[in-house]
């Protein structure tokens, strides 16, 4: 994905560092249960990798997920961004608003 503006996005809650930090554990406890494999049975076994599967194939579903909704949210913003300003400055009011009026007594 691209990003133009690098002062509004960080590299360390991206959703692409998520996906890999799942990917990355499930590898590892595939590995894990590969290595001390010995003491499951055939079938515990199995289960096991199946579950790391579908693991894998949901990381892999999520990450295509949020670059496509991230891609869109990007071109609406660029084709109408004052407009997209406004909701963003409207929301902020309101939300500001219900939050000021539920701590007051």
């Amino acid at each position: 994905m691209e990003v133009f503006f690098k002062n509004l996005t960080s590299d360390e809650t991206s959703i692409e560092k998520l996906v890999e930090d799942l990917a990355m554990l499930a590898n590892d406890v595939e590995d894990l249960v590969r290595v001390s494999g010995a003491g499951l049975g055939e079938e515990s076994r199995r289960e096991l990798m199946t579950a790391l599967e579908r693991v894998k194939m949901r990381c892999e579903s999520l990450k295509a997920h949020a670059m496509a909704g991230a891609r869109a949210t990007d071109r609406v913003i660029r084709r109408y961004p004052y407009p997209s300003l406004g909701i963003a400055i409207g929301a902020g009011l309101v939300l500001g608003a219900l939050l000021c009026r539920r701590r007051r007594p």
